[in-house]
């Protein structure tokens, strides 16, 4: 039987697998209130856990060292209890052949071979290269969807990624590029990263040490 997640843990995971948010994106993420999110960042602030920054007209919170050792503490005690035949982890082994696939169609998004420069960027004029990479992104969502059905048996905060990136190669399928692999968007690329996120956090994994790109 799934196991539902406290909201104080969700909240903090949220702020964690965002990187730097305002309240709204937090509570979204959290599946919180947006004034239940507040009140718990701003005590989780005065307990060194999180902390708020502003540039311009922008504010956001972020995670301080502490913080993200009291994330990894509180994921370990639910992922000991919730999973004691490590499903999580076999999911997570299941998932990296599909993040080094991921990245390469990421690669082949941004950038497009040619014969003087094998590093030269994709302007998106050669309709079967991008078909392919859209292709390839399909496929990868075929085998995502099980993938989650096997974490959300566990833990229900695995719900949903699944469905976020059908939703954004949707949308690059219509013609909107940045649904594939910018950030400031709920992107192909942008969900598989906080996925990964999501996975090493839970399992404790240092990113670097499995991946020494720090990407994907």
């Amino acid at each position: 039987m799934t196991r539902p997640s406290p909201s104080d843990l969700r909240i903090l995971h949220a702020v964690r697998l965002l990187g730097y948010a305002d309240d709204t994106a937090i509570a979204d993420r959290a599946a919180v209130t947006e004034e239940e999110a507040a009140s718990w960042l701003r005590d989780a602030e005065l307990r060194g856990w999180t902390q708020h920054t502003a540039f311009a007209d922008l504010g956001g919170w972020s995670l301080t060292e502490e913080g993200r050792a009291e994330n990894e503490r509180r994921l370990a005690e639910e992922r000991a209890e919730a999973d004691p035949e490590r499903r999580i982890e076999a999911a997570h082994r299941d998932f990296l052949p599909l993040n080094a696939r991921l990245l390469k169609a990421c690669t082949d998004w941004q950038m497009k071979p040619t014969a003087r420069d094998r590093f030269a960027f994709n302007d998106h004029t050669d309709d079967e290269w991008d078909e392919r990479v859209l292709t390839e992104l399909a496929a990868l969502g075929e085998e995502l969807g099980p993938l989650i059905g096997r974490l959300t048996e566990v833990l229900a905060r695995f719900d949903g990624y699944d469905s976020r990136f059908e939703t954004a190669l949707r949308r690059a399928r219509l013609g909107r590029h940045d649904w594939v692999d910018k950030t400031h968007v709920d992107s192909c690329h942008r969900v598989w990263f906080q996925l990964h996120e999501d996975l090493i956090a839970t399992l404790g994994i240092d990113r670097g040490a499995e991946n020494p790109t720090g990407s994907g």
